[in-house]
């Protein structure tokens, strides 16, 4: 039995699409805080917290992404209210200090394990932008998460030092009446689920 009501539900998942246009109204830095402020809460592993977000708002540096962007992916991004750009920050381990008080041991393994350190990094940003993602509807606004870029363009663009890496750009707004596909099937519990 859901603990959330239907009309939670309904905003988070149900009646929620990916928007691919939208209304004029902008987002306010407020607003994206307020997303920050629920979603900063969610679990990453170890509370590493390595997701980060590049707000893309002026003019030229939504010309400067929308290079990097596919095709298809150009128009609406310059059209949207505000895109974000979710990363992994790969030095995310220098922060553990704040973050995880009782292992003060942490930092110090990720620093000599490279690539532990960025599988972490990967796998709970990842985790942040879907976290990200509800967020985006919780506050009820839309998202059009794309995948569609040149990921080494975009870091080498916004992202030169190699710190972050970027995951998804999403755009973010009140979605536009007509401005989503019509919903496509899901698979059911039986299709995916094995139980041993």
């Amino acid at each position: 039995m859901l603990e959330l009501d239907d009309k939670a539900a309904d905003l988070l998942f149900r009646e929620a699409h990916t928007a691919n246009s939208f209304a004029a109204d902008p987002v306010s830095d407020e607003q994206l805080e307020e997303i920050w402020d629920l979603i900063r809460w969610a679990p990453t592993g170890g509370n590493a917290n390595p997701g980060r977000l590049l707000v893309v708002r002026s003019p030229e540096a939504r010309e400067r992404l929308v290079a990097h962007m596919s095709e298809s992916n150009r128009a609406k991004t310059l059209a949207a209210p505000v895109t974000v750009v979710t990363a992994a920050d790969t030095r995310y381990h220098e922060l553990l200090a704040t973050l995880t008080p009782d292992r003060p041991d942490a930092a110090k393994r990720l620093e000599d394990d490279p690539d532990a350190r960025e599988r972490l990094a990967r796998l709970s940003a990842t985790l942040l932008t879907a976290y990200f993602l509800i967020g985006v509807r919780a506050v009820g606004l839309a998202a059009g998460p794309m995948g569609g870029f040149d990921r080494a363009g975009v870091d080498g663009e916004f992202f030169p030092d190699g710190r972050w890496r970027s995951i998804l750009v999403v755009n973010v707004g009140v979605g536009a009446p007509d401005g989503h596909s019509e919903r496509r099937p899901r698979l059911a519990f039986s299709d995916i689920a094995r139980i041993v």
